[in-house]
């Protein structure tokens, strides 16, 4: 394979890539230690995603549904986010289940809430295909 053949091949790689993302929001409309609510279109519906912003974790930014099951509300970007037996948590604040930030599961009852691939790329939020 010649040069220019492997350089247009990564070219049209990375090409892929960023039309793979869809910038959510940057990173200042962020809260450190908080959570905010965003709207993205997910295979042509529009979800509420709870946005959670942990700058001194390795990921930084996790993503849930914003609905919680349980109190059945758009309401997780409003909970207090914790740690519990090592597990990054976000406490709904109707009733106060946990729900795993990386996983999406609660942790006290047998229902979970989708998560969604979430990166910083430079200044943005985006979500990941």
């Amino acid at each position: 394979m010649s040069q220019q053949t492997a350089m247009s091949q990564q070219t049209a790689m990375n090409q892929e890539d960023v039309m793979s993302t869809k910038i959510i929001c940057k990173i200042s409309d962020l809260i450190a230690n908080s959570g905010v609510c965003a709207q993205i279109n997910k295979n042509g519906e529009i979800k509420q995603v709870a946005l959670f912003y942990l700058p001194h974790t390795a990921q930084k930014v996790f993503a849930l549904d914003n609905w919680d099951p349980l109190g059945e509300a758009n309401v997780l970007s409003r909970g207090v986010l914790g740690d519990l037996n090592s597990e990054l948590v976000v406490a709904s604040p109707l009733y106060k289940q946990h729900f795993n930030l990386e996983t999406g599961k609660c942790l006290e009852e047998d229902v979970s809430v989708p998560c969604y691939q979430v990166a910083i790329q430079g200044s943005d939020v985006v979500l990941l295909a």
